[in-house]
């Protein structure tokens, strides 16, 4: 009980941090005067009673977290921001269920992308600024966002930041202190936004247009301010603009970092898991390009590789944008990149899946052993970018990559029980676990998540914070193990 005290306390802070990120949607009501500011000051101002009541009424408990703490705080915390998130989307939007409200903020803060919502153009601006804020928050992770801030709470980050950064290569630091590393990554995130919303600027959407796709973008979350997503702009400029930034947005950050501080772009030639995500979603994007002119979907080579292009790196990246059906092409087309999004992303990244460092673990194993069975007494160590990856690591990667596969085969199962048909139930799930939005089936781009009962919509709303935490640290709390002292 004391355990749960202690996270209490932390949990309390947190939310007290939370309360902020209501002052951007509050600040953009009263500046265009959409009538929501009263909607967003009470949920502001609930979320920060709230944890300041809870804050004080654990203070006692306050102490330095273990490393098995670090992790419950993690799930306890996505959960109670979703929770809170949800509080404008309930004042504002008329007929909106609890349960697709949580799904809704869920969506959002694990950058997935789903949407239970139709009519987006005529929401209220801000309404739909928080939906983008909150995906943009969700994406380098309110959590290690909190680290920067925890440690006047008394609290350390070093637990948190494990917990919550994607990927098996966790233990390296940019910085000597771990707040640093924080602010680093997020003045990053932050910088390169900014840019983001410029260029869009630039292209031609309004300022509105601009900040949400840019938050999102950056967030590799895919909500869009209108039903028909970036194929209602109908412009190959924001396009264009928006791939750049769902590439870099799906790289490293810490290869950003590096890359900004020794200022030289050799960093990511000589980092094998960037060449790979480029090398894959690019050679993806023009070989599915051709495939699509040569099954004769678009009249020309150049339109068939514009789409081509853009949508592969949407759902490779793991964001969710369209610009077209991508459900109505050649089943190979949108069943490659569906795959795709599995293993699209970088560890470190805003990006869902399991991440190329893993897919690269894996086949760097899988040649070791083949190699094994020619030369029994060879020693080949795995090496990636020049380090020695250890056994525990790879061990760590096997049993994730086990844990992976059986959730989405029994979350498959459990979808088809509930009556739907192979193609959706199959591709929600991976849509789902990945943190990538859009499916196929009744479910795909053309569509949203609308149709789900409350049972479907709460089993894929844990299935996507099972999967933004990356399964493990999801998985471990419901562990026996995890509780017994």
């Amino acid at each position: 009980m004391n355990r749960l005290l202690v996270i209490a306390h932390v949990l309390g802070g947190m939310l007290m941090v939370f309360a902020a990120t209501f002052a951007l949607p509050l600040a953009w009501s009263l500046a265009v005067g959409d009538g929501t500011h009263v909607s967003f000051f009470l949920s502001g101002v609930g979320c920060l009673a709230a944890g300041a009541l809870i804050w004080a009424a654990t203070r006692r408990y306050r102490r330095e977290l273990e490393p098995r703490d670090g992790a419950l705080l993690v799930v306890l915390g996505w959960l109670t921001m979703s929770l809170a998130g949800t509080a404008p989307l309930l004042l504002e939007i008329p007929g909106l269920s609890f349960t697709d409200a949580c799904f809704e903020a869920i969506a959002g803060l694990t950058t997935t992308g789903a949407t239970v919502l139709s009519g987006l153009e005529h929401l209220p601006q801000s309404v739909n600024v928080w939906r983008h804020a909150l995906q943009w928050y969700g994406g380098m992770g309110i959590i290690v966002m909190a680290v920067a801030i925890l440690p006047m709470l008394g609290v350390g980050g070093m637990q948190l930041f494990k917990a919550e950064m994607p990927g098996p290569l966790k233990e390296r630091k940019l910085t000597p202190r771990i707040t640093q590393t924080a602010k680093a990554l997020w003045l990053i995130y932050i910088g390169l936004t900014l840019v983001c919303i410029l260029a869009l600027r630039w292209a031609g959407l309004d300022w509105f247009e601009a900040v949400c796709h840019a938050f999102s973008a950056l967030a590799l979350g895919g909500f869009s301010t209108r039903d028909a997503s970036i194929m209602s702009f109908e412009s190959p400029p924001v396009e264009a603009i928006l791939s750049v930034f769902m590439l870099l947005a799906a790289l490293n950050f810490s290869t950003h970092f590096l890359a900004l501080r020794e200022r030289s772009l050799r960093v990511y030639l000589h980092d094998i898991e960037a060449r790979s995500v480029l090398a894959l979603v690019l050679g993806s994007a023009v070989a599915i390009g051709a495939y699509l002119y040569y099954a004769g979907q678009y009249p020309t080579f150049a339109e068939s590789l514009r789409h081509a292009v853009f949508n592969t790196i949407s759902l490779s990246t793991s964001t969710g944008y369209a610009t077209q059906d991508y459900a109505s092409w050649p089943v190979f087309a949108p069943l490659w990149m569906l795959f795709l999004a599995c293993v699209g992303s970088s560890a470190g990244s805003t990006g869902g899946g399991i991440k190329m460092i893993r897919a690269l673990v894996l086949l760097k194993q899988t040649r070791r052993e083949l190699n094994r069975l020619v030369h029994p007494r060879a020693v080949a160590p795995l090496v990636i970018n020049g380090h020695l990856v250890e056994n525990r690591i790879i061990f760590a990667v096997l049993g994730y990559m086990l844990l992976w596969g059986a959730t989405h085969i029994v979350l498959t199962f459990v979808m088809l029980a509930t009556g739907l048909d192979f193609m959706s139930a199959f591709s929600v799930v991976v849509a789902a676990v990945n943190n990538l939005g859009p499916a196929l089936g009744q479910f795909g781009p053309a569509g949203n998540y609308a149709p789900l009962s409350d049972f479907q919509t709460w089993l894929l709303a844990i299935a996507m914070v099972a999967g933004r935490l990356e399964l493990l640290t999801f998985y471990v709390v419901l562990m026996p193990a995890f509780w017994r002292r």
